[in-house]
């Protein structure tokens, strides 16, 4: 019985279809921009290669990476105390990671090494949530911070002390320039009979004790 819609045999063989070419343009290179990297944002911080207690030449500075390179080397050599005058705690010097991570070793290497800072105005570091106020929540027992009293006669200048021997000094509020002694007693002992004097005046802070508690 034969199918009428059945296909038709065929002998010939079939040809290939060919289709036509097709054109293609590149667009051209694609540049891909990945989110900076939390590291890139806040890279670590070297310390100055300089000795605390050998080394004797003054050393000057006059960019925040240098200064924080000075007070990163005094921070992390430091056996015994510290000290930080300050107007604001200069978040430009301060407020890194690698300065954290140097005061939370000092602080848990011998329970009686202590870290006293001294502020004129703690707006700020309250506001922007300074690593080193963070830090004295969990730390208090041997890190305290205070504020100048408002009396007390001061000098516009902001320092750090470390171990009685080291000194960094700016001499112009938020100005990153200054100094650095790595071995110098006497300079060391006068700021440090400074710092005391003020601190024996100074008092709590509203704002700062709200954050610290």
């Amino acid at each position: 019985m034969n199918n009428e819609n059945a296909p038709s045999e065929s002998t010939e063989p079939l040809e290939p279809i060919e289709l036509p070419a097709i054109e293609f343009q590149s667009p051209g290179r694609f540049a891909v921009h990945n989110p900076a990297s939390q590291s890139s944002l806040n890279p670590q911080a070297e310390p100055a290669p300089f000795v605390l207690g050998e080394h004797t030449p003054l050393e000057r500075f006059s960019q925040p990476e240098q200064a924080r390179s000075h007070a990163l080397a005094m921070l992390q050599q430091a056996q015994r105390n510290l000290c930080i005058y300050s107007h604001d705690l200069e978040p430009w010097l301060y407020h890194h990671s690698s300065v954290q991570e140097a005061c939370t070793r000092f602080l848990l290497a011998n329970p009686r090494n202590q870290l006293r800072i001294l502020l004129r105005d703690a707006s700020r570091a309250v506001k922007e949530g300074h690593r080193l106020l963070s830090l004295s929540r969990r730390l208090s027992s041997n890190l305290h911070i205070r504020k100048l009293h408002p009396d007390y006669p001061n000098e516009a200048l902001a320092f750090l002390l470390a171990d009685d021997r080291g000194l960094l000094l700016l001499p112009e509020v938020g100005q990153p320039s200054g100094y650095a002694l790595y071995q110098d007693p006497g300079r060391s002992r006068q700021r440090r009979a400074q710092f005391d004097q003020a601190w024996d005046t100074s008092m709590t802070d509203a704002d700062l004790r709200s954050f610290l508690l």
